[in-house]
């Protein structure tokens, strides 16, 4: 409020607060100059304290919005920080599942080279048996010539398996023979 809107809202007030008889009646013909400092003092007792009223409020209005602007700051942090532990959160959760993957992938990874060492066993397994086998009918074949007909002769069916097996399992180890059923 400018000081010329609380002077006319001074003069208002001191007019209502005259009797409703005075406007209409005609002013008394003398005033004093005592009534009229008095009057003129009021004035400006109501104009100071209009003043400072009005400083007051201006007061309380800056301080509410200074009130106001802090919780404004506050709340702005607080969502900051929510927003900073979010996306710690997902960071976390994204590494984890990172780390899962990777971990299931080196599984399947040792399974499947567990696998291709079994099948490479088992494949040099089968190998090292054909060879016996193949050595085994070799020294059975070169004992037949060697020593003809006749020197097999002397030798039964079952010492000769026997004597076969020996050299089967001297040539590829007791497990391959196991493994074949000879």
């Amino acid at each position: 409020m400018n000081l010329h809107h609380a002077s006319r809202l001074a003069v208002v007030t001191l007019i209502s607060l005259l009797p409703a008889g005075a406007c209409l009646a005609e002013p008394p013909a003398t005033v004093s100059d005592a009534d009229l400092a008095s009057v003129g003092e009021r004035i400006r007792q109501t104009g100071a304290q209009m003043r400072e009223d009005l400083k007051h409020a201006r007061e309380r209005l800056e301080a509410q919005k200074a009130q106001q602007e802090a919780e404004r700051k506050r709340e702005a942090e607080r969502a900051r920080q929510q927003a900073a532990e979010q996306a710690a959160i997902k960071e976390a959760k994204q590494r984890q599942a990172q780390e899962a993957a990777q971990a299931q992938a080196r599984r399947e990874a040792a399974l499947k080279a567990e696998h291709d060492r079994q099948i490479a066993l088992a494949a040099q397994r089968e190998k090292d048996e054909q060879l016996a086998r193949e050595k085994a009918a070799k020294a059975l074949a070169e004992a037949r010539r060697s020593s003809g007909p006749k020197g097999l002769a002397d030798e039964s069916a079952r010492e000769r398996a026997a004597r076969a097996l020996r050299e089967a399992r001297q040539s590829a180890g007791p497990k391959a023979m196991a493994d074949s059923g000879l």
